[in-house]
Formats: structure tokens, sequence, C-alpha cells
């Protein structure tokens, strides 16, 4: 996938300020720390596009980034934070779940989850939360090169196990460091938008 152009749209926390172009949406989800700015940089081939938070669980905007003037990928809240507090939750639980109700132009969520450790109660509850707004879900698996490759399929095994995902939805392997995953992400992005009516430029 050839990246022609990115931009950052807007930083939005209320539904006013999303956009409305009716531009095609992939959103990417995930807890604090779990890497997806650096996935998003990656996937762009683009060092310090999707920046981090210098808080952890602070950033509480939806990121909208216009890619090749064709579609978005969408940059939500990071989850699972252990010092944010109830009400913080609850401020997240509210943005997240405005975005996600009636999202016509969003097409699937992407759920990242670290592919060393088990996935997290705040994954599962995701996970829930992706299928009861009826949302197709990928797993991005990350951090990979932190495994042996031969290791993948066990940890994978757990990951399906743990969010009790369906049959047929995927987990694929990423690593920001090696690179290694991202055309199979493209892939999907790519089959995903055409699944869903849309077409996108591939060079």
């Amino acid at each position: 996938m050839k990246i022609r152009s990115s931009e950052i749209v807007i930083s939005a926390v209320n539904k006013s300020q999303y956009p409305n172009e009716g531009i095609p949406e992939i959103a990417m989800v995930g807890r604090s720390n779990v890497g997806k700015s650096s996935t998003i940089n990656t996937l762009l081939n683009r060092r310090n596009f999707a920046r981090v938070s210098q808080t952890p669980g602070k950033t509480r905007t939806i990121n909208f980034y216009l890619i090749n003037k064709e579609f978005f990928f969408v940059d939500l809240p990071g989850y699972g934070y252990a010092k944010i507090s109830k009400s913080e939750k609850e401020k997240w639980g509210a943005i997240m779940e405005r975005y996600l109700k009636d999202r016509n132009e969003l097409c699937a969520i992407f759920l990242l989850v670290d592919i060393r450790h088990e996935p997290t109660s705040d994954d599962v509850l995701m996970y829930e939360w992706i299928k009861h707004f009826g949302y197709d879900c990928v797993v991005i698996a990350t951090k990979s090169d932190k495994i042996s490759r031969g290791n993948y399929q066990k940890h994978i095994s757990i990951i399906r196990k743990k969010l009790n995902m369906d049959k047929n939805e995927k987990v694929i392997p990423i690593s920001s460091l090696k690179k290694t995953g991202v055309e199979d992400v493209w892939n999907e992005i790519i089959s995903t938008y055409n699944k869903n009516g849309y077409e996108i430029t591939v060079e």
C-alpha cells in the first residue's frame, strides 16, 4: 500500500466534531501502552505521526487521520491504565459509546493486544463491546518481535480463547520494530473497505 498523504483532521471529543464527509473509517483501540501509536506510525511509514500521550490513560480525544484523502484511521482513546479515577473511566466510556453508536462510516474495529500476554479483562470487555455494537473485529497482536515465530500459534490460541473469538475473525501479529506483519494488516484493511462497498486505491 503506497501512502501518498496522511494528515490529522481533528481530535474530537463531541459528536458534532466528527468529520461528516462520508469517508470510510477503520478504528483502532487497545489498552494504554499496547503500542497503538507505534502501530499506526509503522503502517503509515511515518516516525512520529501518531504521538504517544505523555500521560498514559489521560488522552480522551478521538483522533481522525485522513489517509490518501480516501479513508480514515480513527485512533480511539486507550483504556486500562491503573491510575485513572472512576470518573475518568466513565468519561472514557461515554466518549467511546458516543462514537461507536450509529457511526455509519465505521467499517470495522481493530483491537490491539500484546501478543506476549493473555488479554486482560478490559480487552475482553472491549471485544464484547465491539461485537455488541455490531462491528467486525480484527485483532492485531503487537510486539511480535518479543517472542519467537515458532511460538506465534501458541500465543494466538491463548488470545482467541480468552476473547472467545469467532472462528472467522483474524489475529494478525505485527512488529513495529522489525516491520513484520504490515502487509498482512494492510491486506485486511483493504479487504474490509472493499467488503463494505468502498473502493480504495492500491499502488
